[in-house]
C-alpha cells in the first residue's frame, strides 16, 4: 500500500502531465479554429456574436391613475406629484402584495 506522500507526489507528476496534454491540445485546436477563420473569411462577430450592452432604464415608482403618467422618482417631480403626498401614488410590487396576503 502506498503512503500519503507517495499519492501527493503522483498526484503532483499527474497534474503535471494534464497540463502538458491540455497545452498541447488548445493549441492544434486554436490552430484549426484560425485555419477555419480565414478559409471561410469569417469575422469576429461570426464566431463570436455578441450583443452591445443595453442601459437599464430606472424602474417606475409612481403612477397617476388619472392621466396614466409614470414617474421613476429621478429628477424633477411631475406637476400631477408635485408637493402631494408621494405614498398615494406609489406602485406596490408584487412581493409587497404577496406580503400583505399573509
Amino acid at each position: 500500500m502506498q503512503n500519503y506522500k507517495e499519492l501527493l507526489a503522483q498526484k503532483a507528476e499527474l497534474d503535471k502531465q494534464i497540463e502538458q496534454a491540455r497545452n498541447q491540445e488548445s493549441k492544434a485546436a486554436l490552430a484549426t479554429v484560425r485555419q477555419l477563420v480565414e478559409s471561410f473569411g469569417f469575422t469576429a462577430q461570426q464566431v463570436f456574436p455578441w450583443k452591445p450592452e443595453t442601459k437599464k432604464k430606472a424602474e417606475v415608482k409612481y403612477y397617476d391613475p388619472e392621466s396614466g403618467n409614470t414617474w421613476t422618482g429621478r429628477g424633477k417631480p411631475p406637476k400631477w406629484i408635485a408637493d402631494k403626498d408621494r405614498s398615494q401614488f406609489e406602485i406596490k410590487k408584487n412581493e409587497d402584495l404577496f406580503d400583505a396576503e399573509a
